[in-house]
């Protein structure tokens, strides 16, 4: 039978089948939608009916964030965006049916696996070291400081900018050498405004805290040329394709 609601299925990760669902978690929407799966094989999909103009609330977006963090707690998870909506029971069974080996073969290779996030940016406060190291930067102060003026304070701050993301970058290509050896595979996230290096790491979730604490100790060894933040452990979005997956991502 065809289960059929007014604003489709609300998918929020595709689990080995029968997964228990975590006690006192519930799904998106307000009232918050109760959370079943739909098991297809040896994979199910963990789902809610998908509320009425759905949106990128910030309860919601805990809702699905917690829920994903629970289920990873658990055992592997291929981990859908916020707003993944199919249209109905039958769609989702018909694409985890498609792509069950897939699913399988991407389970096993998460299995206890965690994602963590590093974004290195620029270190800011940096400038004196780096006037001692660039010797055109100290060229453009002097003249800025014997010539005051709008073009000479423009040509020193774009050529300190520069300077410091050069720098940024330098240190991130060593950060990735030094961290891509403790992962179990690394992926590069979208550019990020003033951002030089993000990447997400598939880490063993009994290492993480020691994967930190390595990305924290280059940190503070190369505080005078990068500035990194941490995110995770997380759901392992960026080591998961949700081609095969035919949903549709709700504008939000």
């Amino acid at each position: 039978m065809t289960v059929v609601t007014a604003d489709g299925v609300y998918v929020y990760a595709i689990v080995r089948a029968r997964r228990r669902l975590p006690k006192g978690m519930s799904g998106v929407g307000s009232p918050a939608a109760p959370l079943r799966t739909i098991e297809q094989g040896q994979v199910a999909a963990v789902v809610s009916e998908a509320p009425p103009k759905l949106r990128a609330r910030r309860r919601d977006l805990l809702a699905h964030q917690d829920l994903l963090l629970r289920l990873s707690d658990q055992g592997p998870v291929l981990p859908m965006r916020f707003g993944m909506v199919a249209p109905d029971e039958e769609t989702v069974c018909g694409q985890l049916a498609a792509g069950e080996a897939d699913h399988v073969a991407a389970l096993e290779h998460l299995s206890g696996g965690v994602e963590v996030n590093v974004k290195a940016f620029p270190a800011q406060h940096a400038l004196r070291s780096l006037l001692v190291d660039d010797k055109k930067l100290r060229r453009l102060r002097d003249e800025a400081l014997r010539r005051p003026g709008y073009e000479a304070n423009l040509r020193l701050g774009e050529a300190v900018a520069a300077a410091l993301e050069s720098r940024a970058a330098e240190a991130g290509r060593g950060l990735l050498r030094e961290l891509t050896p403790r992962a179990r595979a690394v992926a590069s996230g979208p550019e990020v405004q003033g951002c030089v290096l993000n990447m997400s790491f598939l880490v063993d979730r009994g290492d993480s805290d020691d994967f930190r604490s390595a990305a924290e100790q280059f940190a503070e060894t190369h505080s005078e040329r990068v500035e990194l933040r941490l995110a995770g452990p997380l759901p392992c979005y960026s080591f998961v394709s949700a081609e095969g997956t035919r949903v549709r991502t709700v504008g939000v």
